[in-house]
């Protein structure tokens, strides 16, 4: 993932040509980058298990391997380092809600969004955590970057409204057909170390797991979505 810009230091604008960089200066510049990826991750790290409140820079500073001073030569602020981090993770989000032609149906659709929503909590469950915890505090970040997000909810549940209309699926409430996907396949993100620990398995790092609990979630969310 590129590193965030609203977190490098200063620097004068200008919209002169640049001159190709020189070997020392580009290997400067991959240092550069590879330190901003490196705070990134950290902050994801830490956000995840203290949350904004309970985050420090100088936790992100050692979780990355740096000096308080040199952290923030690379970022503004905590702050503005938990709003970007917020905004890729709302990004993905929508890229993970995308919906295919609506003439593919529920089965194909809904079906490719959960198994897509599962993907995302075995494979970014600490970015999941940071977007609950964000919820579950009234979402004071999150509240301003949503409109997105609510519009591309609203296309999604009037697709499903024209679904159960047809008599593809149960009727219901469209919306909240969307939140129960939502809610179980966010369940495998939130809860990994009580799904693993009551099942008797390791943590959800292996692949076939992962399958059989895919297929699982998905033949009941459709189930329970009455899909023909």
């Amino acid at each position: 993932m590129i590193p965030p810009t609203d977190i490098a230091p200063a620097a004068p604008a200008t919209d002169e040509p640049v001159a190709p960089e020189a070997p020392a200066t580009r290997g400067r510049s991959r240092k550069y980058t590879q330190v901003l990826g490196t705070i990134y991750q950290a902050a994801i790290e830490v956000f995840a298990s203290e949350g904004l409140t309970g985050a420090s820079t100088q936790a992100i500073a050692d979780k990355a391997g740096l000096s308080k001073a040199q952290l923030h030569y690379y970022i503004e602020s905590k702050e503005a380092l938990y709003r970007q981090v917020l905004q890729d993770i709302l990004t993905d989000w929508i890229g993970v809600f995308g919906f295919a032609d609506e003439a593919f149906g529920p089965r194909k659709v809904l079906g490719d969004l959960i198994q897509r929503k599962m993907a995302f909590s075995f494979q970014h469950p600490l970015r999941s955590r940071i977007f609950t915890a964000e919820m579950m505090r009234g979402a004071p970040v999150l509240n301003a970057m949503m409109a997105t997000s609510k519009q591309r909810t609203e296309q999604a549940a009037a697709v499903i409204q024209n679904w159960m209309n047809q008599g593809l699926m149960d009727k219901s409430d469209p919306l909240l057909v969307l939140f129960h996907i939502w809610a179980v396949t966010q369940f495998y993100a939130d809860h990994a170390t009580q799904v693993a620990y009551y099942r008797g398995v390791a943590p959800q790092d292996d692949e076939k797991d992962q399958r059989y609990l895919n297929a699982q979630v998905l033949a009941f969310l459709l189930k329970g979505a009455g899909v023909r």
